[in-house]
């Protein structure tokens, strides 16, 4: 290849590169607005020689363009369904930051130590089933057959709660309704969670030193399974006896608060200095309680 030929390659080397980047563009214009598709322009063929022209260094031929811009593609998918189905680590802080979620209250952080146990995982994940954070708990109380501060019992218990997922319950009233198990039928809106006092001879289930049971009603959309309802019923007798001893108002919370941790999705753990244990030991919430409520309330929106 003579001097004259090689500098006819340059020129079209040269050439060939300021159209393509004239070509690589973004999706706005010099002002800022959108920009009119790209065309194909032609490009100047080189000057007929027996060598093949050198591909500029660092360029990316077309075909890498594509696989590069498929593996962000396919990246960006991938983080968005973790994001979406909260299987990731801190995944409801990075959904609110991107504006995925719209929870009532804020999410909470209930440390990293301490024994708890959730009711339910969510299939193939050791993630819990939870309540829906973008809709309040709805709640009703029986108060037929309760202590007289149990207004003021309920609503602290029902706040610590809340606290400690970051869910926001609603106080529906007072009603009569005692159907313990009919909250939630398919087809129909769920009833407010029920909160109640009964004895033994209504509720089997509270017979001997039992002082009362909760548990959630859950359902699925054939994608997230999520509580919708529920109910606490509270031993009547029970509440009256405890009530006679000194610190019975300790107690009369502790069983209130054990009860709504298992409404919201907690089960028993088999450390004792937790207020999830199976009988109660102690009156507050431990570490472990405040890990799992903050676990459970950090469910992704229905």
């Amino acid at each position: 290849m003579g001097w004259s030929e090689r500098r006819d390659q340059r020129e079209w080397e040269r050439d060939l590169l300021r159209q393509i980047r004239a070509l690589e563009t973004t999706d706005e214009g010099p002002d800022g607005g959108p920009v009119t598709p790209l065309r194909r322009e032609r490009v100047r063929r080189p000057p007929r020689t027996r060598s093949r022209a050198p591909r500029p260094r660092g360029e990316r031929v077309p075909g890498q363009r594509r696989r590069t811009f498929l593996t962000v593609g396919v990246t960006l998918s991938l983080i968005g369904a973790l994001l979406l189905l909260n299987v990731v680590p801190g995944a409801y802080q990075l959904r609110n930051l991107i504006g995925l979620d719209d929870r009532l209250g804020a999410a909470v952080d209930g440390g990293s130590s301490g024994a708890y146990r959730f009711l339910s995982t969510r299939p193939g994940t050791d993630k819990p089933v939870g309540w829906d954070p973008c809709s309040p708990i709805v709640y009703e109380v029986n108060p037929d057959g309760a202590p007289d501060d149990w207004e003021s019992l309920v609503g602290d218990a029902v706040a610590t709660i809340s606290d400690a997922t970051g869910l926001v319950f609603e106080d529906a009233g007072v009603t009569d309704d005692r159907a313990f198990d009919e909250r939630f039928r398919a087809g129909v809106d769920p009833r407010p969670v029920l909160i109640a006092w009964a004895t033994s001879e209504e509720v089997p289930a509270l017979a001997g030193d039992v002082a009362g049971l909760a548990g959630p009603i859950s359902t699925t959309d054939g994608v997230l399974t999520q509580y919708v309802t529920g109910r606490v019923v509270l031993d009547s007798d029970a509440f009256d006896e405890i009530e006679r001893y000194q610190g019975g108002a300790e107690q009369h919370r502790a069983i209130v608060l054990h009860e709504l941790g298992h409404l919201v999705g907690l089960d028993h753990v088999e450390d004792p200095s937790q207020l999830m244990y199976r009988t109660t030991e102690v009156t507050r919430l431990g570490r472990g309680d405040l890990r799992g409520l903050a676990l459970v309330g950090d469910a992704p929106c229905g």
